[in-house]
């Protein structure tokens, strides 16, 4: 769940633990402020991979005794009170009074936000107090540039648990969305520290407590029998390896009656009825009409940069080709998939034809099942999301 404020253009994710009538009643009756559910799969990634969040060149600990065992487990200096974990980097901040935007090298600590009045220096008389959050939240700014004439599209900012404008928004900019993931995740962790552990531990003491019950067939499922219908009467298989390969036999013959009835892109062929013209992706919900390269890394962002995030989408630049945009490690990446011609057959390929397939539904499918030659596997798909 996230709230979105969309007349100061910020949202933040909403956590476990959060009481949604107190964070309502902080809202001025006037705006369009507003609750919306959307995936985010990020949420607890810092708990599996902290080494990703937590880069060492930001993030210190200012315990001598400590500062051994903390590189190697980032996540223990913010979770343990007896530790003092520090994040530091070069950030963008608007100046009091002014629509201007200065660098300033700040420090992140458990008593608040701080920056250095003298270069990079973190002397207790360079470092001037910013703000802290014990009674406010860290939000994401989602058109910095254009609302506040930020100088990168990597905003965020920290708002007052109360009504209020933007005058009373502490705004942020980094250099690079890696930066300021890193940052926001910092400020969670000291604001809320081992009751974020508690919630992400949560759903897993429950799946673990809850009765057995199998995990590749619903209630429903169980209910179904294999029927072959091949002969004069029909019978019940019963043998599950029978069963399988005759799946198998006709999820094969369904495709091939597909793809000789269509073109590669759902265009009906002299044989077909012209009724049939909707390419067989269109209704997928990882499939994106008309979307742009910008657009598409923007709606991976917000279902979070964890390892397999993906959406299929149009190719801008050449037609009648397609382009797979996934995240891996970070970064949003851009894949061509081209239409390649085999014994006068067209089929999709994303590896100069080395892997064909007749659709674009078969090759969604087997990346999620094997890397091939994507940086990994296709694990979570994009879907448009209406606030």
């Amino acid at each position: 769940m996230y709230e979105h404020l969309p007349n100061l253009c910020i949202e933040r994710i909403i956590e476990d633990h959060e009481i949604i009538i107190d964070i309502q009643s902080t809202w001025d009756m006037e705006e369009d402020s507003r609750f919306y559910f959307r995936k985010y799969y990020a949420k607890y990634q810092f708990f599996k991979k902290p080494e990703s969040y937590f880069p060492d060149l930001m993030v210190s600990c200012s315990n001598e005794l400590l500062d051994a065992t903390a590189s190697q487990d980032p996540l223990k200096m913010f979770l343990s009170t007896s530790s003092c974990p520090e994040v530091h980097s070069f950030l963008y901040a608007t100046e009091k009074g002014k629509k201007s935007w200065r660098k300033f090298y700040f420090v992140l600590r458990r008593s608040g936000l701080y920056f250095s009045t003298k270069g990079t220096s973190k002397d207790p008389r360079h470092l001037q107090f910013f703000t802290d959050f014990s009674q406010s939240e860290v939000y994401m700014v989602l058109a910095g540039k254009k609302l506040y004439g930020a100088p990168t599209d990597h905003g965020f900012c920290l708002k007052p648990n109360k009504t209020g404008g933007s005058k009373e928004l502490k705004l942020l900019c980094a250099d690079n969305e890696e930066n300021k993931i890193c940052w926001v995740t910092a400020i969670r962790l000291f604001k809320h520290g081992m009751q974020l552990y508690e919630n992400y531990l949560r759903p897993q003491k429950s799946d673990s407590s809850s009765p057995c019950v199998s995990p590749t067939r619903s209630i429903s499922e169980n209910s179904l029998v294999a029927m072959d219908f091949s002969g004069h009467k029909s019978r019940v298989i019963e043998n599950p390896t029978e069963a399988h390969f005759v799946a198998l036999q006709e999820g094969l013959l369904r495709r091939r009656k597909s793809s000789g009835r269509t073109s590669a892109h759902g265009i009906p062929t002299s044989s077909q009825n012209c009724s049939i013209g909707i390419s067989v992706h269109i209704s997928q919900s990882w499939f994106h009409h008309k979307m742009s390269r910008d657009e598409a890394q923007k709606l991976i962002l917000q279902h979070g940069l964890i390892d397999g995030v993906f959406l299929l989408r149009d190719s801008q630049s050449t037609p009648k080709t397609f382009v797979l945009s996934m995240c891996h490690g970070q970064k949003v990446k851009h894949i061509q998939i081209i239409p390649v011609e085999d014994d006068k057959e067209q089929f999709y390929s994303l590896d100069d034809g080395r892997t064909k397939f007749i659709d674009l539904i078969q090759l969604v499918e087997f990346y999620k099942l094997n890397k091939g030659t994507l940086p990994c596997k296709l694990k979570h798909c994009c879907t448009r999301i209406t606030v």
